[in-house]
């Protein structure tokens, strides 16, 4: 099937929006694993920082899979969900919708590619800088390697009070998840999916999915 040129140009725009976000999120995840030690720190500003953390790639560091099998699993969801992207441009869809599903799209890829690539092409960080391509090996295998997260906001330090049920008495911060660039592209299109195009989102997944929003 050829694409008309308004199918031409919503492909390109979403194939930029990915190469995009992913050349951002791998570049500063390089440059962390090249220049910081597991668990450093660069403060910007009081509320800002750059905190060096890793994870297995599961929300909150949970695990309950082998990283390989988790990874596999997630390379065949991000296949399926470009594929599905690709017909809805097809089918002159949502444009917006699109390009947030494609950004959802960028940011599964980033932490993929940490997750497939990362354990064979760093070694570990723990107490050094990790260097590149090292002559000993990584610090694990292909498909095993964890994700790298940087992005830190205490917007708010303080103390619970001591009348507080279960807490009183220790330390609260807001907002205490660390996390990265292809992180923040898949929250931010998740909400702005809810927020701005609800009926596009029912619509895409019925059985006749519509092209705009009514």
């Amino acid at each position: 099937m050829v694409l008309s040129k308004l199918q031409q140009k919503q492909l390109l725009t979403a194939t930029l929006s990915i190469l995009a976000i992913l050349t951002v999120d791998q570049a500063s995840k390089v440059w962390v694993k090249t220049h910081m030690q597991l668990y450093s720190d660069i403060e910007i500003f009081s509320w800002f920082k750059i905190y060096f953390t890793e994870n297995p790639g599961m929300a909150f560091g949970i695990e309950l899979f082998d990283t390989s099998i988790l990874t596999l699993f997630r390379i065949v969801v991000v296949s399926l969900l470009g594929v599905y992207i690709f017909k809805l441009i097809r089918q002159s869809f949502n444009f917006g919708f699109v390009v947030c599903l494609s950004c959802i799209l960028a940011g599964a890829i980033g932490n993929i590619i940490d997750c497939v690539c990362y354990g064979v092409i760093f070694d570990h960080s723990q107490g050094n800088v990790a260097s590149f391509m090292p002559a000993n090996g990584g610090y694990s295998t292909w498909l095993s390697g964890k994700v790298v997260d940087m992005l830190y906001f205490p917007l708010i330090r303080t103390t619970w009070p001591s009348w507080v049920p279960f807490w009183g008495g220790q330390d609260f911060i807001f907002f205490r998840p660390i996390f990265n660039i292809a992180d923040s592209s898949i929250c931010v299109s998740v909400f702005t999916l809810i927020i701005f195009y609800r009926q596009s989102l029912l619509a895409a997944f019925s059985s006749k999915p519509k092209k705009k929003d009514a």
